[in-house]
């Protein structure tokens, strides 16, 4: 992903290849609102960047911009009173806390879906348990439930066991 600052200061576009160098990632400059809007029309951000005088000068501009950049981390920052050091920080210290941000909402999806699973399971599981203590049952249809009671408890055995933990170099562990 990239950066997209949006400001109309003289040499914003040396600021980016700044920028781009210190956080290793592409930066896009926008000289306006006009040509931003275009830009995020083709473009996903990890985070977009509007010069806090702009903003201010032109506050729907501005509503326009945040409502068009989709997922990217907004930001509002003064150039002109502001180092390219602090710069930095800011967006940096933004795209790690997207980043945690990313993760919690992750784990917490992953959790979900897996407790959803779980409880589809265990259902299929007592169903087709109760179905086979019915009499009656046809052997060709009992011999269907065994199978069915056979591959949901596998699937809940797999459900229940720890999670691997997934290392860098692609190896993985299991977590105890």
């Amino acid at each position: 992903m990239s950066i997209l600052i949006i400001s109309g200061i003289e040499g914003i576009r040396n600021c980016a290849e700044v920028f781009s160098k210190q956080l290793g990632m592409k930066v896009d400059v926008a000289d306006g609102r006009r040509t931003a809007l275009a830009v995020l029309r083709h473009k996903e951000f990890s985070a977009v960047v509007v010069d806090e005088t702009l903003a201010e000068c032109d506050p729907a501009a501005a509503d326009a911009i945040w409502e068009r950049s989709g997922l990217a981390i907004p930001l509002q920052i003064n150039f002109a009173v502001s180092g390219a050091a602090r710069i930095i920080r800011e967006i940096r210290a933004a795209l790690q806390r997207r980043e945690r941000e990313q993760t919690v909402a992750l784990k917490a999806a992953s959790a979900s879906i897996e407790m959803d699973l779980k409880n589809t399971v265990s259902g299929l599981l007592l169903h087709s348990q109760l179905a086979l203590t019915q009499s009656g049952v046809p052997d060709a249809v009992a011999e269907k439930l065994r199978m069915v009671v056979d591959l949901a408890g596998t699937l809940r055995e797999q459900l229940s066991a720890p999670a691997p933990i997934v290392r860098a170099a692609g190896t993985s562990l299991t977590n105890r």
